[in-house]
This record gives structure tokens, C-alpha cells and sequence, in this order.
């Protein structure tokens, strides 16, 4: 009995200041607790089974960029998992020596390839690409739309720096194109019931609350996201699943400009940076999963991390990494403009290693 008295007298004592900072420092820990264990759900959220994509949604699928990077990767994992595929780029070369490619791998896969430049989207020339699109496609069970073209250029640059016909070139491209895809093949799966949209945007724009230096980029695929989700709730009542895939860094020629080295990479690496070929075959087995995802696991472990820091800490780091870019582009440049510089002068410039 005495004891609880002196328990009662020694709570009187306590500062009311004491008492909120602790109810408030064990709510900041609850709310932090809580949001690791609910990454931690989704990152062992993994599909309980692969999907047989050519009987759930049908026998061609249509990917926009197939010619390099994780376009290409995803082109040949969806063949090689029996797909037919329409392959649209605007390089015609390439798009021949990717549908060769696809037939000696996969000799029962049919191919068909259609140029369109996605930068023209919006002029009379986009308008005429387009309508060859819609008629390549009429009367193809087109199952899977894959909108994987994109463009990042300019890289690190202040908005007032690049040209604005650059700009223009990249909302085309990553918001307006994948937009008008889209509208064009949704159609076609409304009318049989059944069908994929898979959106490729990207992780910093969930993963990160800002992207200095890539604004124009990063608020075209924030689009992505929202206009994924959206159609999400639009059309799978209709049997059609729209997703947007957010991929952070993926080993690609474009990354890998700015690698600092050459050396081979360990498996901690290979983690937090998969290859094309390994992001393609995780995206395969995530389509049809949700609106929204993270194929890859060392992804989804960076967007984990990324929730715990507060946003100021993030939005320095994100800073000071966009303008170590920014650095290694202008690098990049200089040196192009060199050798430009030499082959007009009609000097023959030495191999480089």
C-alpha cells in the first residue's frame, strides 16, 4: 500500500512537458514500427504462382522501346514464354534484327514490327504512325500491352539549361505516346473480356519524395502511376488488369554511363541493380499482380529503407547524387564534342579500349 503511494506521489511530480514528449516519442516509434512492418509484408508479398499469360489474357502482346534495355529483355522473356509479339520502335533496322532474333530463339512465335516514332506523337506525322498502329493490331488477340518506351534525356540539368524542344520530346514520349497506346489497344481487349496493361514507370517516384535535376522525368512518370491506378479501377471490372511497374535502377546502357566502375559486380550489386534480362523475368511473374509493384527484391528492400528516412535527409542525398550525374554527364559531353570536334577536321581519331 505504501509502495503505490509513492508510485502516485512520483507520477504528480512528473512535468507535463515530460509527459508529452514521451507519449509523443512512443507514437513516432509505433508509427515507424508499423510502416516497416507493413514493407516488410509487401517485400516477401511475392506471386504464389506463375501465370500462363497467352491463356489468361491472349496470344500476342505489343511492347513499345523492344529493341535495347529492359524493352528488349521483357520482349524475349514474354516470347520465350510463348507470346506472339508486335514490336513497336522507330528504328526499323533494329526492329527487323529484333524480330530475326525472337524466330531463331523461339521458332513457333510469330513477330510483326511497326514504325512509329513516339517523339512525333501530337504532329501529322505521329497522327499517320498511329493510325497504321490501330490497323496493325485490329484482328491480333493483343492481351499484353507493354508500354516500355521512355526517354530520360536531358540527364541532370537545371530546367532553364536544356532546350525546350528537348522537353517537349520526353513528355511525348513517356506521357503523351504511352497515352495514346494505350487508348489504341484497350478497345480490342474490352471487346473480349480479358487483357493486361503493364506501365512501366518509376520507382523515384515513390521511393523518393523528389528527383532534383531529372524534374521534367520524374513528374512524367509520377503520371505514369496515377494514370495506371486510375485505369486500374476503370477496367478490371472489365477483365483487364492495368499495372504500373516501378522499377529504381536497372543495369542498362544508360545506368551504366554513369557507373563509377567497371569491375564485376558481387551479388550485393546484382541486387540492388539487377540486369534487364533478371528485371524482365521478375516483371513477367508480377503481371496481373495489383495496380502497382516493385518486381525486383532488392528494389522493393531500397523502397523499404527509403520509407524510414525522413524526407528532408532524402531530398539532400537525391542532391548531392543528381549533381555527382551531373558532373559525369558534362564529362560525357565534353568528351563527345571532342571527337567531333577531331573527326571534322577530318583527323581519323584513335580506338578507344
Amino acid at each position: 500500500m505504501k509502495m503505490g503511494s509513492n508510485e502516485v506521489l512520483f507520477r504528480q511530480q512528473e512535468p507535463a512537458w515530460f509527459v508529452s514528449l514521451a507519449i509523443l516519442g512512443a507514437l513516432y516509434v509505433a508509427a515507424v514500427a508499423f510502416r516497416i512492418l507493413f514493407l516488410s509484408h509487401l517485400v516477401l508479398l511475392l506471386p504464389c504462382r506463375t501465370t500462363d499469360l497467352r491463356r489468361r489474357y491472349g496470344a500476342w502482346a505489343l511492347v513499345t522501346g523492344p529493341t535495347s534495355g529492359i524493352g528488349q529483355s521483357v520482349a524475349l522473356e514474354l516470347a520465350r514464354r510463348g507470346l506472339n509479339l508486335v514490336l513497336v520502335g522507330r528504328d526499323p533496322a533494329k526492329l527487323q534484327d529484333m524480330a530475326d532474333t525472337i524466330s531463331n530463339t523461339n521458332a513457333s512465335v510469330q513477330t510483326k514490327t511497326v514504325v512509329v516514332d513516339l517523339a512525333l506523337i501530337a504532329t501529322p506525322q505521329g497522327d499517320e504512325a498511329l493510325r497504321l498502329l490501330r490497323q496493325a493490331v485490329a484482328g491480333l488477340d493483343v492481351g499484353v500491352l507493354v508500354n516500355n518506351a521512355g526517354l530520360a534525356k536531358p540527364c541532370a540539368v537545371y530546367l532553364h539549361e536544356a532546350d525546350v524542344e528537348a522537353w517537349v520530346r520526353m513528355i511525348r514520349v513517356n506521357l503523351w505516346a504511352l497515352t495514346e497506346v494505350t487508348a489504341a489497344v484497350l478497345p480490342g481487349m474490352v471487346e473480349r473480356g480479358r487483357g493486361a496493361v503493364v506501365n512501366i514507370g518509376s520507382g523515384t517516384t515513390k521511393a523518393i519524395p523528389s528527383f532534383p535535376l531529372y524534374s521534367i522525368y520524374h513528374a512524367s512518370k509520377r503520371y505514369v502511376a496515377q494514370f495506371s491506378r486510375s485505369l486500374y479501377v476503370e477496367y478490371r471490372g472489365k477483365g483487364i488488369d492495368v499495372q504500373c511497374q516501378a522499377p529504381l535502377f536497372v543495369e542498362t546502357k544508360m545506368t551504366m554511363g554513369v557507373a563509377v566502375s567497371r569491375k564485376p559486380r558481387g551479388l550485393f550489386s546484382r541486387l540492388m541493380m539487377p540486369t534487364s534480362d533478371e528485371y524482365a523475368r521478375a516483371a513477367a511473374c508480377w503481371i496481373g499482380h495489383g495496380p502497382l509493384c516493385m518486381p525486383n527484391l532488392g528494389h522493393r528492400l531500397q523502397w523499404c529503407i527509403c520509407h524510414v528516412v525522413p524526407d528532408y535527409m532524402l531530398d539532400v542525398l537525391v542532391l548531392r547524387v543528381s549533381l555527382w550525374h551531373r558532373v559525369i554527364f558534362q564529362r560525357l559531353r565534353t568528351k563527345r564534342a571532342s571527337r567531333t570536334t577531331v573527326i571534322n577536321d577530318g583527323v581519323q581519331p584513335r580506338k578507344q579500349a
